[in-house]
């Protein structure tokens, strides 16, 4: 346990202690009218590497020297893409690697997955989602419940916190869970939720839903490159993620999934089919017939996506690199500290993200009391970028690849300037 304080020096000292200050290096920081800008959004888009160009560039070089014989002759052949960022992802979210394929985009991948897991019957067809859910989520959760003939306002249970609380409650979910233990089929989730930044309890809510004979699968966006994830020991069915907020992998990037072992290999279960996705011994065969590649793999549809994947490719070396343990610890301090800055501000704001460490990741929502977009304006004049979210909430989230506690502390500085003259 730390006892913070709010100095200059004692920001400088974490810094000098800091194993992983390192990585900072890695990455292009910005900066506006030559002055640095803390950059605090790395929970919607990551900074780029320094790595990406030469990535990108030799994918561009195969292409240009090789023309379609880069497939199987190129330095990295594209036939066999996906299988240079497995391993190295699957170390992000503990998993095996067979459990693991970067593809597509998470949507696009969501969907794909609850073809396969979201087989509602009669008398079991709800979807248990938290009510705060990304839209996009809950865009994808409405027209499947549509798809197969149901009305969303009855298939979709929404998780909704106590009166007067921003976040959900376990005991709550699992009593929900309990409640519904005769007619839920699927449960959907955030890995951390977008907007209060609440980290879930991934293994409580995955044994709970087992023992009623549902199905679980979490959107890991904001969970992914930011938790110290065990999707394979947790037991979760499947997972999907997005690349490109705290994994660092470029504005629409590809989407990595995750299917537990025991149903990966379950050429069974029904999935919606594409050539990728097809026994690579056989592929260029072109025969009819179906026959899935081993593990998370046979989910995939197209060719893979060679320049997001090469960006993908250098990112995770990064990750290799530092280890996940090692960057979730360097977080839950460098968030804490924040958290203390904040809370001198107290008579100010509102901190809606949890104050236990391990119910939130790098992220801290908090609500202004008086005009909140007038601060987050104020911010930007300063040069630091958190993000704004629609209705109140001001998102700031300090990335251990590449922020420091020296920023933490500055940002604590410009807001007691703010509340000085406001």
């Amino acid at each position: 346990m730390v006892n913070f304080q709010n100095t200059l020096s004692f920001a400088q000292q974490l810094d000098k202690e800091d194993s992983l200050s390192r990585f900072r290096d890695a990455f292009y920081l910005l900066k506006k009218n030559d002055k640095h800008v803390i950059y605090l959004c790395g929970n919607s888009l990551g900074l780029q590497p320094k790595t990406v160009q030469a990535a990108i560039e030799q994918e561009l070089k195969d292409w240009a020297e090789l023309g379609v014989e880069g497939h199987f002759d190129g330095k990295n052949p594209w036939m066999y893409y996906h299988h240079f960022l497995t391993e190295n992802a699957a170390a992000v979210v503990g998993a095996k690697p067979v459990e693991v394929v970067v593809m597509n985009n998470l949507t696009a991948n969501l969907h794909l997955m609850m073809v396969s897991f979201y087989r509602p019957t009669k008398t079991r067809y709800k979807i248990m989602m938290e009510v705060s859910a990304f839209p996009s989520d809950q865009y994808a959760m409405e027209t499947q419940a549509r798809f197969h003939g149901l009305d969303p306002d009855d298939a979709i249970i929404e998780l909704t916190p106590r009166a007067g609380e921003y976040t959900l409650r376990t005991e709550d979910i699992i009593a929900k869970i309990n409640a519904h233990k005769d007619d839920l089929a699927i449960i959907i989730m955030g890995g951390v939720n977008y907007y209060t930044g609440q980290a879930f309890d991934m293994k409580a809510i995955t044994e709970a839903a087992h023992a009623v004979g549902a199905n679980v699968g979490f959107d890991c966006a904001h969970a992914a490159g930011n938790l110290h994830l065990q999707l394979h020991d947790w037991n979760v069915d499947f997972a999907v993620w997005c690349t490109y907020k705290y994994l660092n992998s470029g504005p629409g990037g590809t989407s990595g999934v995750f299917v537990h072992e025991r149903h990966a290999n379950n050429k069974d279960l029904p999935r919606f089919a594409g050539w990728w996705g097809h026994d690579e011994k056989e592929r260029f065969q072109m025969k009819k017939g179906f026959k899935p590649m081993q593990g998370a793999a046979g989910w995939q549809l197209s060719n893979a996506q060679i320049f997001p994947m090469a960006i993908h490719k250098a990112s995770l070396e990064l990750f290799a690199q530092a280890g996940m343990e090692n960057l979730r610890k360097k977080s839950e301090r460098l968030t804490g500290y924040l958290y203390f800055i904040l809370k001198d501000f107290s008579e100010h704001l509102t901190i809606i993200t949890p104050t236990n460490p391990a119910e939130r990741g790098c992220q801290l929502s908090i609500i202004v009391k008086q005009n909140g977009r007038k601060l987050f304006d104020y911010f930007v004049e300063h040069n630091v970028l958190p993000d704004w979210r629609e209705p109140d909430v001001i998102r700031m989230s300090p990335v251990p690849m590449y922020n420091t506690f020296e920023e933490v502390y500055q940002i604590g500085q410009i807001l007691k300037k703010y509340f000085e003259i406001n």
